[in-house]
This record gives structure tokens, C-alpha cells and sequence, in this order.
């Protein structure tokens, strides 16, 4: 289950309209040179006080392409990679993402008589009405799933030692199936990997072992000391994002020396905001069906901005992949000398998780 419904608050965009031809006939050269001047001040202004450039800069890779983050990876100035991942990293997995038209999971929800799609996620509609929500959790449990390659190469920047963190929208937990601790996630939408309950005087915490025997027992699962409801730890529609997020991304952006995101639609905040964290110095490589992130009309117009810039003249850092996660992993793995060895680790992996499956099946028998 990815791509938590966290506060979907789309940035607003702000428009300038283009100032209409003189027609009078007065003077209309003086007024589109004291227009530029102005728009040169206010550049400037910005640019001063608040740290940002514009115009063009000299580009920090040495080509704006998947060979030139592959180059600067194997270079001494990647050292702490950041990557930023969604629902798109685990849909080869067989888990839907939520937004897609026809195959999206809010597409999907009609079966549970629902008022309106996102209803399942809202907290309050929860307290009031939970049977929905563990009837989908059912459908979508965490350990039905194997973790996909884009999971993979990830724990192999960990394992090479470039990894400083993983921001996942995702509370499907693959990340930690795949071999990443606690230390090395930060679930910027909660997880499932603890439950607790919702009473604010107990808030008793309780395993993924413990609500998964409650779910699959068609259980709504209670507070053995208080008989609340019990909810996983993931964020719902009316609920703060987790304090790690916000106590991690102060440290973890101003070192980042490159930014990778994956699989997601850039549409859910604050998650989104966080492609403009990092140093302007830092490359950043999305890898994702489709081109996503980018500058706003405004701050474009401006001549600056934390949003991404694949395609104008003034792109200089920006590289984006389009297709599946899991091919562009695959591609970059392969630019890096890492395929062989990726394969081969998400073959390892699977069949031990295979195994363990076949026992734990053999002893509930």
C-alpha cells in the first residue's frame, strides 16, 4: 500500500499577464525600457535577500543526461545522496498507486459505498466508520508484496555507502523489506510497520504482527486496555505528518550532493517543497513516467525558483528519466558497473522471501 494520503495542497500558481501593446503611440519604447529595468530590480531584490540567482549557470554535471549523474556519481562529490520516492516504486510490485485514471486506487473504491473516494483516509470518517478502510487494508496488507528493483538499488546506495536517506511516501514498508533500518527511512506519510491507538489518554503501540492477526481475522481491531479503535501509523487526511520529517530534512537537505526522486507526482506538500531543499549547486535526477516538479509560472517568470528545469536554456543541474523506476534503476545501474550485481540481488532476495514464505505456511498448516 504507497503513497499515503497525506494533505493534498497543490502549490498555487500565480500568473503575470503580459503587459498589452501601446497603441497611443506615446512613448511605448520608454515604457517597455522602464518595465525591464523595474523587472531587473525586482531579480535583483530577490536574488539578494533571499539567496536565489538567476540568468544562466555554469552546469554542475558534465552533461544533462542519465551518463552524466552516472560520471558524477563515480565522482568524489557524491557522497550524500538523498532519494525521494512514491507510489510509482512499488506499482511493478502489483500495489496500485492512488491517482492513476481506471487503475488508481481511488478509482477503485466504489465497492465500499463510500461519500467520496479520499473519505477512506480521513480520520474522522475512520472513528466513525473503520470498516472500509481494513477491508481495503486487507486487499493491500504489507508482506503480500516483494520489493521491486528500484527498491533495490536503493539498499545498494546504502550498501555502497552514497545513502544518507530515503524519503518515502509509501506505507507499504517494502523499503525495510528490502533491507533499509529505521534509521536509514524517514516514512514521510507514516507506515504500517506500528499501530497505536487513537484515544489520545492511551495511545498503546502495537506490532505489525498484531494488527495483521486482527485484520486477517476480519477483526476491527481494538485497544486490549481501553477499547479505542487502533490505527496503523499512517497519516490520514487531518493528521500531522510524523515529527522525524520535519527534524530530519533540516539535516539531511543542506548536505545533500545529490537528489534522486522516484515514482511520485510531486502533487502532495510538504513532501513536494522538498526538491527545492537541497543547495542550488545540487544535481537532481528524476526518474518517473512522466515530467514532473517543475518551476511554477511565477518563479519562472522571476528567472528562479526551487522547482526543477529539464528542457529551457537555463537548465543546468536537472535530469529527468521517463519510463518505468524500475528500468531507469536499471539503466543507471548499468551506466555505474552495478547491473549484474543488482539482478542478482533482487533474485537473492526474492527467493529468501519466497522461502520464508513457504515456511510459515507449512507450519500455519
Amino acid at each position: 500500500m504507497s503513497d499515503p494520503p497525506a494533505p493534498d495542497k497543490k502549490d498555487e500558481e500565480a500568473t503575470i499577464a503580459e503587459p498589452e501593446e501601446d497603441q497611443s503611440g506615446d512613448s511605448s519604447d520608454e515604457g517597455g525600457a522602464t518595465g525591464d529595468t523595474e523587472m531587473e530590480f525586482l531579480r535583483n531584490l530577490f536574488s539578494q535577500t533571499l539567496g536565489l540567482g538567476s540568468g544562466s549557470r555554469e552546469k554542475v554535471l558534465d552533461e544533462l543526461s542519465l551518463e552524466g549523474v552516472a560520471r558524477y556519481i563515480q565522482s568524489p562529490a557524491s557522497k550524500n545522496v538523498i532519494c525521494m520516492v512514491g507510489a510509482g516504486i512499488s506499482t511493478s510490485a502489483g500495489i496500485p498507486d492512488f491517482r492513476s485514471p481506471d487503475t488508481g486506487l481511488y478509482a477503485n473504491l466504489q465497492k465500499y459505498n463510500l461519500p467520496y473516494p479520499e473519505a477512506i483516509f480521513q480520520i474522522d470518517y475512520f472513528k466513525k466508520h473503520p470498516e472500509p478502510f481494513f477491508a481495503l487494508a486487507r486487499e493491500l496488507y504489507p508482506g503480500q508484496f516483494k520489493p521491486t528493483v528500484c527498491h533495490y538499488f536503493i539498499r545498494m546506495l546504502k550498501d555502497k555507502g552514497l545513502l544518507r536517506r530515503c524519503y518515502s511516501q509509501n506505507i507499504d514498508t517494502l523499503e525495510r523489506v528490502a533491507g533499509l533500518q529505521g534509521d536509514d527511512l524517514v516514512e514521510a506519510h507514516g507506515t504500517f510497520y506500528t499501530s497505536h491507538c487513537v484515544s489520545f489518554l492511551c495511545r498503546k503501540e502495537y506490532t505489525l504482527d498484531w494488527m495483521k492477526e486482527k485484520i486477517f481475522a476480519d477483526e476491527i481491531p481494538k485497544c486490549d486496555k481501553c477499547s479505542s479503535l487502533v490505527k496503523p501509523d499512517i497519516v490520514f487526511f487531518g493528521e500531522n505528518l510524523p515529527a522525524r520529517f520535519f527534524t530530519s530534512l533540516q539535516m539531511d537537505f543542506p548536505r545533500c550532493d545529490l537528489l534522486i526522486i522516484m515514482g511520485t507526482s510531486l502533487q502532495v506538500q510538504p513532501f513536494a517543497s522538498l526538491v527545492g531543499k537541497v543547495s542550488a549547486r545540487t544535481p537532481r535526477l528524476l526518474i518517473n513516467k512522466e515530467k514532473t516538479g517543475q518551476s511554477d509560472s511565477l518563479m519562472g517568470f522571476l528567472g528562479f525558483g526551487g522547482g526543477m528545469d529539464f528542457d529551457s536554456e537555463k537548465a543546468y543541474r536537472d535530469v529527468a528519466y521517463l519510463g518505468t523506476c524500475d528500468d531507469g534503476c536499471l539503466a543507471l545501474a548499468d551506466l555505474l558497473g552495478w547491473k549484474t550485481e543488482l539482478e542478482e540481488l533482487v533474485k537473492q532476495e526474492h527467493t529468501l522471501i519466497d522461502s520464508k514464505d513457504k515456511r510459515e505456511k507449512a507450519s500455519a498448516a
